[in-house]
C-alpha cells in the first residue's frame, strides 16, 4: 500500500517535469539557437534586460561594469605606483636633509678653525709688532750711522716696519746716514705702506 502511494506521489512530480519543464526548456533552447543564427544578440539583450531586474542585476555583469572594474584596477595601480614614488622621494629628502646637516656641521667646524687660525695669526702679528716696536725703540737710542748700517742690511719690509715705529726726527737722521739710492727705495716703500 505504501509503494502505491509513493508511486502516486511521484507521478505528479514526474508528470510536471516531463510535461511542462522539459518541453519548455527544449522550446527555449531552440528559440535561442534560431534567433542567434538569424543575427540577433540574444545574450546581450538578456543581459541588458536582466540588469534592470533587481535580484538578477547583482549577478549579471555588463560591459560598463567590466570597464568600470578595469578603470578602478588601473587607478589603484597608478595610486600604488605614486605612493611608491612618494615614499622614494621622502627617503631622498631625508637623505638630502642629513647631508645638509652634515655640511652645516662641517661649516661650523671650519668657521671655528678659521677663527682660531685668525686669532693665532693676530697673536703672531701682535707679537711681531711688539718686537718691531721694541727694536724701533732701541734704534732710537742707537748711533745714527750704526742704525743706518743695520737697517741697510735688513730685509726691506722689516726695515720699513722698524722705521715706521721710530720717531720722525730719528728716522730722518737714519736716512741721512744711508746710501741715497737705498734711502730713496725705503722712502718709497714707507710712503706706499702708509697709503
Amino acid at each position: 500500500m505504501k509503494s502505491t502511494n509513493e508511486e502516486k506521489k511521484l507521478n505528479p512530480f514526474l508528470w510536471f517535469l516531463f510535461v511542462i519543464v522539459i518541453p519548455l526548456a527544449a522550446v527555449l533552447v531552440l528559440t535561442v539557437i534560431i534567433l542567434t543564427v538569424s543575427g540577433i544578440d540574444v545574450f546581450g539583450w538578456a543581459k541588458e534586460k536582466g540588469a534592470d531586474i533587481p535580484v538578477l542585476s547583482n549577478v549579471i555583469t555588463t560591459e560598463e561594469d567590466k570597464e568600470q572594474q578595469r578603470t578602478n584596477e588601473k587607478m589603484q595601480q597608478r595610486i600604488t605606483t605614486k605612493n611608491e614614488e612618494i615614499t622614494s622621494l621622502n627617503q631622498e629628502i631625508r637623505d638630502l636633509e642629513a647631508t645638509v646637516d652634515k655640511m652645516e656641521q662641517e661649516i661650523v667646524q671650519l668657521e671655528n678653525e678659521q677663527a682660531s687660525a685668525e686669532e693665532a695669526e693676530e697673536d703672531e702679528q701682535q707679537a711681531a709688532n711688539e718686537s718691531v716696536t721694541e727694536m724701533a725703540s732701541s734704534f732710537s737710542d742707537m748711533d745714527n750711522e750704526r742704525a743706518a748700517q743695520i737697517v741697510q742690511s735688513l730685509e726691506e719690509n722689516l726695515a720699513v716696519s722698524i722705521l715706521e715705529n721710530v720717531p720722525s726726527d730719528v728716522r730722518g737722521e737714519i736716512f741721512e746716514e744711508m746710501e741715497p739710492d737705498y734711502a730713496a727705495e725705503l722712502t718709497q716703500l714707507f710712503v706706499g705702506n702708509e697709503e
